[in-house]
């Protein structure tokens, strides 16, 4: 009689009867491993937790007082029956793709990454499985990334341009990871960066672990735009058109995502600028994890489902839908990841 499977997708999540563990949860569940701290993963409510050493710092400022344990990359731990270790997903700092092994049985529950190295996070590293489970939030052949110097290069140039028309650039970004990777893509030669306060609270547990960022000037009720110029700000979407926004007179809006790919995208957004760049896998990226792993079962999460696991199927993968309430990269406005 065949056993049952490693992992099992239940109401609660991602599920490891052996370990008696849950992978992500997003219901309250005892004990819960948690691949990153963006809040589509990492939830309030579960009774202990485990992530790596480097995502924990995050995971605590944003969940408060919690019971958290963790494991450095690589490392393995006995949990019930089961092998568990994290490796390194290249999604944000800290963010890791889990292994749970029994015996020949290996499963890799990576949930988001990118294969690119972005000079931030720690590198994606395929891990060898049998069953591989995967995102595919851009996974549609239009989603294909430009390179890290390009866009960086694009925005320095925009910000400039602003200055020169007596602007102030207003660029959006998710608060964790994203915002971290563009301070480390902007010329500090053009001028001051100004920061929103969601984004500078994630600066400072970063810089607290060691992460070198580059100067900012938080954006406090005092702050004078006028004593800073030629800034850009670095602010949450949420952020655009609103009272803070509003300080800094004529502004011209950017915001840095993948789905900037989209024209209609961009139109909806009512940015002046779109800069195509995501922390999660682009189409090849997406296809690269998964060669990578060696797995023959592919479990397809948020994102483009549907289309994605037809195409891995025609490709002689055993590829399926796994519905969950993981979100990926969103354009809620007020989403600050």
């Amino acid at each position: 009689m065949a056993r049952e499977p490693l992992l099992t997708f239940t109401p609660e999540g991602i599920f490891c009867a052996q370990g008696g563990f849950h992978i992500d949860p997003w219901r309250p569940v005892a004990r819960a491993l948690i691949t990153h701290g963006h809040a589509d993963h990492a939830r309030p409510g579960h009774g202990a937790y485990l992530c790596t050493d480097l995502a924990a710092p995050v995971i605590r400022h944003r969940l408060g007082t919690i019971t958290l344990e963790t494991l450095r990359y690589g490392e393995p731990r006995q949990i019930g029956g089961v092998e568990v270790s994290f490796h390194p997903a290249g999604h944000v700092p800290g963010s890791a793709q889990i292994r749970v092994a029994r015996g020949g049985e290996v499963w890799v529950v990576s949930g988001d990454y990118k294969v690119a190295d972005d000079g931030l996070s720690t590198p994606f590293e395929p891990v060898s499985c049998t069953h591989f489970v995967t995102e595919s939030t851009f996974g549609l052949p239009v989603f294909r990334w430009p390179s890290q110097d390009s866009v960086a290069a694009e925005i320095n140039d925009w910000w400039r341009a602003c200055i020169v028309a007596g602007q102030t650039p207003m660029l959006g970004a998710y608060a964790l990871g994203k915002a971290q990777r563009l301070l480390r893509m902007l010329d500090t030669d053009i001028g001051p960066i100004l920061t929103h306060g969601a984004v500078e609270n994630t600066n400072a547990v970063m810089r607290a672990q060691g992460i070198d960022l580059p100067e900012t000037v938080p954006v406090t009720p005092g702050l004078k735009p006028a004593d800073h110029p030629g800034a850009l700000v670095l602010a949450t979407p949420a952020a655009f058109g609103s009272p803070w926004a509003r300080r800094f007179g004529r502004v011209s809006t950017g915001f840095a995502s993948g789905w900037m790919m989209l024209r209609g995208v961009r139109r909806r957004r009512a940015a002046d600028r779109g800069f195509v760049i995501s922390d999660h896998a682009d189409w090849s990226g997406l296809l690269t994890a998964i060669r990578g792993s060696g797995a023959e079962h592919i479990y397809v999460t948020h994102g483009y489902t549907e289309i994605f696991t037809r195409y891995l199927n025609e490709c002689g993968w055993n590829a399926r839908v796994v519905p969950t309430e993981f979100e990926g990269e969103t354009l809620d406005p007020g989403e600050t990841a």
